[in-house]
């Protein structure tokens, strides 16, 4: 009998994932995924889904999503990545993790199949998501995809919607160097007939999606037709400009999940209008279920490491801000802080755009950076990461030693930031909630 240590062992000896090992994870493609969804009688066929890709936010626009459609009373399959501390967290069921014995009990039942076809982790994660929501009876699935899109192991789903937030340079070795390579990529999630919602536009990015919308049958190709199912988000009226007297209160703080809660916005009320009622209780879709969602976002569906406090007193924030895009939006909230002195626990792994993240974090008298290395083997080492810097600073290899020592030197009214890597944000969640 296999126990879920040695499942999880199993799942990263034989297939590292990408959080791991990097670029030697990635198989792009989807032809073992359509193995692995005919050898569990393709539960992809069976789910009724949102399928949401991005650069950054997609995670928590996905439990936006599901957040309001667990309010409204639906059963909510939830599959997103990476984890944070456990890897259950990236299949839930209204909220509550996958339980380890179905973990181990789908790893051992189908070992000889996975040592067989070989896998990626990803891959092997996708097909245990969909086989355990299809298994639970969920009402829909809301999907994150892994990297990219076109390529990506979700793709073999047909969504009721597909959503992109937004387009930044990431993972370029795989999805291209502009913005419009990674575009296209991206918008390989967009299926024909089924309506998209774009959470922000780019001058860059604009034609591409159009483009795919056209292809897929959802862009009128002339003024004679009014067939017109691809909605940007930030150009639509539903919150924008109208956050202190219309937009509804949201569980998630950081002033950048305001293009996330906008795009959430958008994409439910897509799915209240556009998407048939025999296929989703679309009607259910409520005003106050969408305040009940977004309010209670985490409480409902477990989101963590997103400008998430830690500790009161010194004030103790992480967020999972990890590449260029994303911590400009990181660097931005810092700066407004009025503490007397702010702590700066930062890593990065070696595959991010390190310095161009550095040269946006905030400068200054009051700013004290501690680097350190997350516990990853792509991780850069604190003293490079100093290297990098070039202004005062200290190097602390250890991450625990790393806390401890801006827990020690901060007062009462300071506060204390960790980011720049999930591993990062996910160890100081261990340390503060354990």
């Amino acid at each position: 009998m296999m126990i879920y240590s040695e499942a999880v062992s199993y799942l990263y000896s034989s297939r590292p994932p990408f959080h791991m090992v990097g670029a030697a994870a990635y198989k792009p493609g989807l032809e073992n995924t359509l193995k692995l969804m005919t050898h569990f009688g393709n539960p992809h066929q069976r789910l009724r889904a949102v399928h949401v890709a991005g650069t950054n936010g997609k995670g928590s626009t996905c439990h936006l999503i599901a957040a309001v459609l667990q309010a409204a009373g639906m059963r909510v399959g939830l599959f997103t990545s990476p984890h944070l501390v456990s890897l259950t967290e990236r299949i839930r069921v209204n909220g509550t993790p996958i339980p380890e014995n179905e973990v181990t009990a789908f790893i051992e039942g189908n070992k000889a199949f996975l040592d067989d076809l070989q896998p990626s982790f990803f891959e092997t994660m996708t097909a245990l998501a969909f086989d355990y929501f299809v298994k639970q009876k969920v009402d829909i699935a809301v999907v994150e995809v892994g990297l990219g899109g076109r390529l990506d192991s979700t793709n073999v789903i047909t969504p009721l919607l597909s959503v992109i937030t937004n387009i930044g340079l990431d993972h370029t070795e795989f999805l291209g160097h502009t913005l419009a390579q990674i575009a296209w990529e991206k918008a390989g999630i967009i299926k024909p007939d089924v309506p998209c919602v774009i959470g922000e536009t780019h001058p860059q990015t604009m034609n591409v999606f159009l483009k795919r919308a056209k292809e897929c049958g959802i862009l009128s190709s002339g003024p004679e037709t009014t067939d017109c199912r691809i909605w940007f988000a930030d150009q639509c009226g539903y919150l924008r400009n109208k956050r202190l007297r219309e937009a509804p209160e949201c569980e998630l703080k950081g002033n950048y999940q305001e293009h996330n809660l906008q795009t959430a916005y958008v994409a439910l009320q897509v799915l209240k209008n556009y998407v048939p009622s025999d296929l989703l209780r679309t009607s259910y879709i409520r005003p106050q279920y969408i305040q009940n969602g977004f309010a209670n976002v985490c409480t409902l569906t477990g989101l963590r490491g997103r400008w998430e406090t830690l500790c009161r007193q010194p004030l103790v924030i992480c967020d999972t801000g990890h590449n260029s895009h994303g911590i400009q939006y990181v660097a931005r909230q810092l700066r407004q802080w009025n503490n007397p002195d702010i702590w700066i626990i930062f890593g990065m792994v070696d595959d991010k755009d390190t310095e161009t993240c550095l040269r946006l974090m905030p400068d200054g008298k009051k700013y004290h950076y501690i680097f350190t290395r997350p516990d990853t083997q792509r991780a850069r080492s604190a003293e490079d990461m100093l290297a990098l810097w070039g202004k005062e600073a200290i190097a602390i290899a250890k991450p625990d030693e790393a806390i401890q020592y801006a827990m020690q030197h901060a007062k009462h009214e300071d506060a204390v930031f960790i980011g720049g890597s999930n591993y990062l944000v996910g160890y100081a969640l261990s340390r503060f909630t354990h």
